[in-house]
Order: structure tokens, then sequence, then C-alpha cells
């Protein structure tokens, strides 16, 4: 997907599939100022499945014992990148996904109030691919073009102790780079 070809209309990715999870409110305030970068693979460890989209729309089937801790979970996220590239849409930017949980970011706690959630389809320890590099980047331009977001964060970052994602096998030097061609 080529970076360039992001963009938003009434705060939803254009040409990308929508779906509308059940986990999302109205935001306390319209100031959005952080892009929070997250990882996930459900079960852990396993790509191309339906298991995240499910999480997100309340469909996951929990009985296999690796998603057990899922049960009565309220997750969502605004976009979800599989390993091939593909973007996923959830929540329209001017609504609260609840991807954050407990959060603090330049000493402002509740971060999904002002924070658009990006969930790349991984692990911490292994490589993300190309693919999703290039999606993130234009996912992530066209927020900071159309909203003016400047601050981009992991998960670790907002909720240190608790999370760990996108992890070390993150790459933000190939996120920045892919940026500064991008902007």
């Amino acid at each position: 997907m080529d970076s360039n070809l992001m963009d938003i209309s009434d705060h939803r990715l254009i040409g990308v599939d929508q779906f509308d999870s059940p986990n999302q409110d109205a935001r306390p305030t319209a100031d959005l100022s952080l892009i929070v970068i997250h990882g996930i693979s459900l079960p852990p460890g396993e790509f191309g499945g339906n298991e995240v989209p499910d999480l997100f729309l309340n469909n996951l089937h929990t009985g296999d014992p690796r998603l057990s801790d899922l049960v009565g979970e309220r997750v969502s996220s605004h976009v979800f990148i599989r390993r091939n590239g593909e973007v996923l849409q959830f929540v329209p930017f001017d609504r609260r996904a609840w991807h954050a949980g407990a959060s603090r970011f330049r000493g402002q706690g509740n971060c999904n109030d002002f924070s658009i959630g990006i969930e790349l389809e991984g692990t911490d320890h292994l490589p993300y691919d190309e693919a999703q590099y290039q999606s993130l980047v234009g996912v992530c331009a066209a927020l900071m073009r159309d909203y003016g977001i400047q601050e981009i964060r992991g998960h670790c970052d907002i909720a240190p102790g608790r999370k760990t994602d996108p992890g070390p096998a993150f790459s933000w030097l190939k996120l920045r780079r892919g940026l500064a061609g991008s902007l």
C-alpha cells in the first residue's frame, strides 16, 4: 500500500474495510494529540486469523484455553494492520476506542480520551513485516496531516510496567524514516 494514497473522510480512512466495534464511545474532548502503536496476535504468536477482529467486535470464541483471559473483555482499536499490510478500521477517529487501558502521557491520564490506537498484528519479539510499516506510515501520515497530531508512542510508553507492545522487534527508525519521506 502506497502511504501517499491514504486519505480520511468523515473520520474514516478511505478505501479500507470498515467495521463498527461496539467498544467505543464519545470522546470527552475533540483534542487529538497522540497516536498509540500496539502489537497483538490471537492466539498469541499466531497470525492471519479472524480472532483479533472478532475480539474488537465482541465475537471472539474464547473456548481455546490460550484465549481464556479474554472472556468478557471489551476492547477495540481505531485501526488494525495485518501482517500483509491490510488495514481494517473499527472506530471512527472522532470517537474513543478502548485500546490504552490504564495509561498516562505527559502527565495526562486516560490516554483513550485524546489518542488514536493502531494495532499491528505481531508480537514483541518477531519483526513486523515491511507491508505493515508501509501501511502504518500511510495511516500515521494521514492522521498527522488531518488532525495535526505530532506525538507517536508505543503502548509500553503510556502503560510502563503493564504493557510491553509493540516490543523490541518494532523499528521506530523505519517508522520515522517512512514518515520523513511522506510528510
